[in-house]
């Protein structure tokens, strides 16, 4: 198994990890509210972290087919994995601070230029994954 694999499953595992325990904080909170509700970001991180665990195995098989050198497709599956991260720590931070406004109701440096970021390396590392499998399968 490459390394570029054993990543993408160390970083599902960790975000199925990160989607139990968020989910812990979000019982504690829902039980803790009169509302019986938890703090937006406290779910959202929750769900996120479910998703992404779910992604990064998509993003494990695919690149199993990858025609890049390994150590390309390192750099390329770290391109989505490290946004991922990124992400949920954001809503974790949001979480912890008990925000429940929007993040994005202001323009700052994180709801532009991250975003930007989080846009092309998402998109365009599992562009690059995707078009390696495809090629790989399809057309050699």
């Amino acid at each position: 198994m490459s390394l570029a694999i054993k990543i993408a499953l160390l970083a599902s595992g960790l975000f199925l990890l990160s989607g139990m325990l968020t989910g812990v904080w979000k019982y504690a909170k829902i039980m803790g509210s009169a509302e019986h509700r938890a703090p937006a970001y406290v779910d959202i991180a929750h769900r996120a972290s479910f998703f992404y665990s779910f992604a990064s195995l998509v993003i494990a098989k695919l690149i199993e087919f990858s025609p890049f050198s390994p150590q390309w497709q390192i750099v390329i599956v770290a391109l989505p994995l490290l946004y991922f991260v990124l992400t949920v720590i954001g809503y974790l931070r949001e979480g912890f601070l008990s925000r429940t406004e929007n993040m994005f109701a202001e323009r700052n440096f994180v709801t532009t230029w991250f975003m930007y970021g989080l846009i092309a390396g998402e998109i365009g590392g599992l562009l690059l994954i995707l078009g390696g499998f495809i090629y790989t399968q399809f057309f050699i």
